[in-house]
């Protein structure tokens, strides 16, 4: 399979609902700050208004190699950068809808700043290197290669309060698209 992080290969096995977000629609978001790569700290529960925030594993780097040789074979694991590029490119109708966009991963802040700055990111992503806001809200997660990774799930969230959860995601570069066809439904 391809290793070309911008490409989301054919025959990626889907992750499968294991109900691991059910407990979300509902819950008010946790008071926990992130570092974000616009240099503020963020703290979601305190954004008012509208707000979708997109979860993913990690990103790559163009000409590295993945994570482990058998990244392309963990369901959900692969297409961060496809994702996050989605929701680059909508970010216009998202802004016009009055929704705010976050990016989430437990990479580091100065990790995530690289990828925001190669792909012209025009939003926030926010770090949960130590996995605070993971465990306050009981986020899916896996572990590869002694890392903590998040599985891909999306969610709107209206004055600190999470209304609808996009999980299992997949593919992920139409995570965007769904997600923004969900909003003008509503």
């Amino acid at each position: 399979m391809s290793h070309d992080i911008h490409e989301i290969p054919e025959g990626l096995p889907a992750p499968q609902d294991d109900q691991a977000c059910a407990h979300l629609p509902g819950s008010p978001l946790p008071s926990v700050l992130l570092q974000s790569t616009d240099g503020t700290s963020v703290d979601l529960s305190r954004v008012q208004g509208s707000i979708v925030v997109f979860a993913y594993p990690r990103t790559g780097r163009p000409g590295q190699e993945p994570l482990v040789p058998d990244w392309n074979g963990i369901p959900g694991a692969r297409g961060c950068t496809p994702q996050t590029s989605g929701f680059r490119d909508l970010f216009a109708e998202f802004r016009a809808l009055g929704v705010a966009v976050f990016g989430l991963s437990t990479q580091d802040t100065e990790y995530q700043r690289e990828m925001a700055m190669r792909l012209a990111i025009p939003f926030p992503i926010l770090s949960d290197s130590d996995q605070r806001l993971i465990t306050a809200m009981r986020l899916p997660i896996f572990e590869v290669a002694g890392q903590t990774l998040l599985r891909r799930l999306a969610f709107f969230a209206e004055d600190g309060v999470i209304e609808h959860v996009f999980y299992p995601v997949f593919p992920a570069d139409e995570n965007a698209e769904t997600v923004l066809t969900w909003l003008k439904s509503r």
